[in-house]
């Protein structure tokens, strides 16, 4: 949904900053990756560091885009290792949410993070499955820039478990978005 409505509104304001970076988009999507894996680490510990460190990966993870675009170094490699190391960041989060409510003997937590990270991971395995179809699919409530911000937000406000509810939720209902935006597509091309 933000990415839908804002796109690459950034790229912008940030091109002369991008510009005076010399380090490769790849090498930043990498970083961005590392700082969310010591997120994971840190969330069934101190959850409000976790959040924090969520914020920074995060933020690495739009500036790589940034550069890549400003610089003219997007490279369909640099595409594929981004989006996979976006999967693996959600899914290592995820897994520490699971860890934390796992540790408080909160069981519904447990169950409702899993079911949360299935969610965002077939929000962007029908996003993939479409365009190898060739539909484009980036409708939906819930895409990766919500989860981030929410992730964090639930981690550092201490409101981890309505979040987390939230995003299972949400997540599946942006899954079946895509799959009825793709259904609606493909019968009209017929």
């Amino acid at each position: 949904m933000i990415s839908a409505k804002l796109g690459h509104f950034l790229d912008k304001p940030l091109a002369p900053i991008a510009k005076k970076i010399s380090i490769s988009p790849n090498i930043l999507t990498i970083l961005g990756f590392l700082i969310t894996a010591a997120a994971a680490v840190s969330i069934p510990f101190n959850p409000l560091t976790g959040g924090l460190l969520i914020l920074l990966g995060g933020f690495f993870d739009m500036l790589d885009g940034i550069v890549a675009r400003t610089n003219g170094k997007s490279t369909k490699f640099g595409a594929l290792l981004d989006s996979t190391l976006d999967r693996y960041s959600d899914s290592f989060i995820f897994i520490a949410v699971a860890w934390y409510f796992f540790d408080m003997d909160d069981l519904a937590g447990v169950i409702f993070t899993a079911g949360s990270l299935v969610g965002a991971l077939l929000i962007s395995y029908v996003r993939a499955r479409a365009e190898g179809i060739g539909v484009e699919c980036t409708t939906g409530l819930m895409e990766r820039p919500e989860r981030v911000v929410l992730l964090a937000f639930g981690c550092i406000a201490g409101w981890l478990f309505p979040v987390i509810v939230a995003l299972f939720f949400f997540s599946h209902a942006t899954a079946i978005q895509r799959i009825l935006h793709v259904y609606k597509m493909t019968r009209l091309s017929k």
